[in-house]
């Protein structure tokens, strides 16, 4: 990916009020890729969703990292289950 399409980490914690440190806190609970160029940290666009969530999550909720990543390994394992149920619910379709 290119650099032009990369968020700058330092932007995105000046947009969002938030400690640099706090993002990469967060990088040792691996829920999510930076990108370093540079010495510079860098997010993909794709992991804004996510981020954002983390981040509404600590400034709303006042959830600490070992918290959210424990909300977020949860709903991982939520997500996945949804996937087995609507797979069950297309076989046992087939057999109706």
């Amino acid at each position: 990916m290119q650099k032009e399409q990369l968020i700058l980490v330092r932007h995105f914690c000046h947009v969002h009020h938030l400690e640099v440190s706090f993002i990469s806190d967060l990088q040792q609970y691996e829920l999510f890729p930076l990108i370093v160029i540079e010495e510079e940290l860098y997010i993909e666009p794709e992991q804004l969703p996510l981020i954002e969530r983390i981040v509404r999550l600590r400034t709303d909720l006042g959830i600490n990292p070992e918290g959210i990543e424990a909300i977020s390994h949860l709903l991982s394992r939520m997500e996945e289950m949804n996937h087995q149920i609507a797979s069950l619910q297309h076989r046992l379709k087939q057999y109706e």
